[in-house]
């Protein structure tokens, strides 16, 4: 980020700051970034919304980037594809250590963060999500009865089930166990997870 004292602050250089933070474990507080900006609180909220709506940007920040290089590094094609790709978005997740420092800290607004309508992170993963659906099902590689809307909601709370086992229900997040889940409802019973996510 640029220092706030050489260029004019912006909403674009408030998430940064609030990216930076994030990504160094530490909380990010709207007064100290109101602060570091050298704007006022009212200037802030109206650049990036409340503390829950800039936590969620910056999580979909880290969050896209990271789903389309788990995609990028796919090699395998329908339902192996769909499967691979989210275990290693999965895996991805829970070796990231900021992502787990927020969710030890803050455990109950990480889940309506990442988890319901309250933000866009569910949004958007569903989106990212139905649109690899979508590229498999026109390339005649995966079909099936439900849409590809239907079947990237459940695979994204397949997903979250797994990436956030610790909080749910107090066992491991289980990157493998997520992709093996996402093949079988896509209809392959054979399917094996990659290395790097068992």
């Amino acid at each position: 980020m640029s220092d706030a004292g050489h260029s004019q602050p912006s909403a674009a250089m408030a998430v940064q700051a609030a990216r930076q933070a994030f990504i160094a474990g530490e909380r990010v507080d709207m007064q100290k970034l109101a602060a570091d900006l050298g704007v006022d609180r009212t200037t802030l909220f109206r650049w990036v919304g409340n503390r829950d709506k800039l936590l969620a940007t910056v999580l979909w920040s880290l969050g896209a980037p990271t789903f389309r290089n788990a995609i990028e590094q796919t090699e395998s094609t329908g339902p192996a594809r769909v499967a691979d790709a989210t275990g290693k978005f999965v895996q991805d997740l829970i070796d990231a250590p900021y992502f787990r420092v927020f969710l030890q800290r803050e455990p109950e607004r990480a889940l309506r963060l990442l988890t319901t309508k309250a933000s866009i992170v569910q949004h958007e993963m569903v989106s990212a999500t139905e649109r690899l659906l979508q590229q498999e099902l026109d390339r005649g590689h995966l079909s099936h009865s439900l849409s590809a809307h239907d079947l990237a909601y459940l695979i994204a709370r397949v997903a979250e089930s797994f990436i956030y086992a610790d909080l749910i229900t107090g066992e491991r997040p289980d990157a493998s166990k997520a992709a093996i889940a996402i093949a079988a409802l896509l209809g392959d019973q054979q399917y094996k997870p990659k290395r790097s996510q068992q």
